[in-house]
Parts: structure tokens; sequence; C-alpha cells
């Protein structure tokens, strides 16, 4: 079995092992405490968020001496229940070796991300997903998989300061325009930025159409 096909097996397993888990501990929350903080009282973190974030990206290819250097990205989550959001973010940053290499980059990653502690101000977070990692102007393009941990903390109602990092590997030996052996090219990322949520969580209260009213059932 290949070294691509092992990776893509991985990151199955560990995308099922997020759902599973937000799926179990979705059941065993009590109701009476769902979506509810002692600190922010209700709806401590909302059904969306914007995530910005700013940091550093280095690589691990076919040179010697590599860089720490700048990165950015942007991105939407949507919670599925109160532990598990799918989310999609765009990436912008540079790789670079000393004297060697420099070059920019974007990748487009969609992730599943399981928030441990989504109850509390403080919360671990880890995430897992594929994406496209793709040259300055998009002249050359190459799938990925992608991984990462991170903390975050409520510094307000809906607003999160986060710190994080991920592993990116990519499907390709090619992407410091060297090729060297038979190991494909990785970098890593570390940043720190903001979510922001709005939207509520649960269900709705709105009373549907045909849906009976209390009147009705006195």
């Amino acid at each position: 079995m290949s070294k691509r096909k092992l990776i893509s097996i991985a990151l199955l397993f560990c995308c099922l092992f997020i759902v599973q888990i937000g799926t179990s501990q979705e059941k065993e929350t009590d109701p009476s405490k769902k979506f509810y903080s002692p600190r922010f009282g209700a709806e401590i973190r909302g059904k969306n968020a914007v995530t910005v974030a700013g940091g550093s990206a280095v690589m691990n290819g076919d040179f010697v001496d590599p860089l720490f250097d700048i990165y950015f990205h942007a991105g939407y989550k949507r919670y599925l229940g109160s532990h598990v959001n799918l989310n999609f973010t765009y990436h912008k940053f540079n790789l670079a070796y000393k004297d060697q290499f420099n070059n920019g980059f974007m990748s487009f990653d969609l992730n599943l991300e399981w928030n441990v502690l989504p109850f509390d101000s403080f919360s671990p977070f880890i995430y897992a997903g594929g994406g496209l990692n793709a040259a300055n102007y998009f002249t050359r393009t190459d799938s990925k998989v992608q991984g990462g941990a991170g903390i975050e903390y409520l510094v307000s109602k809906g607003v999160g300061v986060k710190l994080y990092t991920d592993y990116n590997h990519v499907f390709t030996d090619e992407l410091d325009g060297k090729i060297y052996g038979d190991a494909e090219d990785i970098y890593w990322r570390l940043g720190f930025g903001l979510n922001l949520y709005f939207g509520k969580q649960g269900r709705s209260n709105r009373i549907t159409k045909n849906g009976p009213t209390v009147i009705e059932s006195n």
C-alpha cells in the first residue's frame, strides 16, 4: 500500500473519530446545561463563526535552513452540534529556505473540528481534513491533507482568541521546485487569531404552521 493511501486512510479514521466522540458527548450532555456557561449564561458559542488568524509557516522539504515566514487565514465555521463543526478556511502564506527558495502559496482547507469543552471559556480543540494547495496565480496546484490542534479562550460572550498549529502533507515532492528521494513535501503552520460567533445553538422555538398549540391542546 502506498504512503499516500495510508495517510488518506489515517485522515479518514481521524475524521470519523471526531464525529463519533462529538456525537457521544452530545448524547451524554445534560439538556438543562446545554449551550449554557456559568460565566456568560446561555449561548456561550453560536451556531456559526467567522475565524481570522495570522502567524508563521515553515517547510520541511528538500533544502536545508528553512525559514519561518508570514502566514494569514480567514474562514467560516458551522457547528453540527455543540462539539463538532465543519469549517472552510482560506490560507495565504510564504514558504522559504535561506538563500535558496522563497515562494508564495495559498490553500483552501475543509476540516472537521472537535471542540473538547464547548460550554467552558477555555477549550482545547483538534481538527483534520483535506484541501487544495496552490502556488501564487495558480501556476501549480496539488491536493493535500492536514491536521492540527489548539486552544481557545473566550474573552467575552461570542468572542474567542485561539492559538493553534497544524501539519500539512502535500501529495508531491515538487512543492519547493526540487525532487529528492521518495518523500513528499510537508509544512507546518502556527497561528494566533479570533473566532467571532453568531447565531443561536439548539433547536428553534418557533411554532410550525400545522403544529399543535397550548390552546388547541387544552
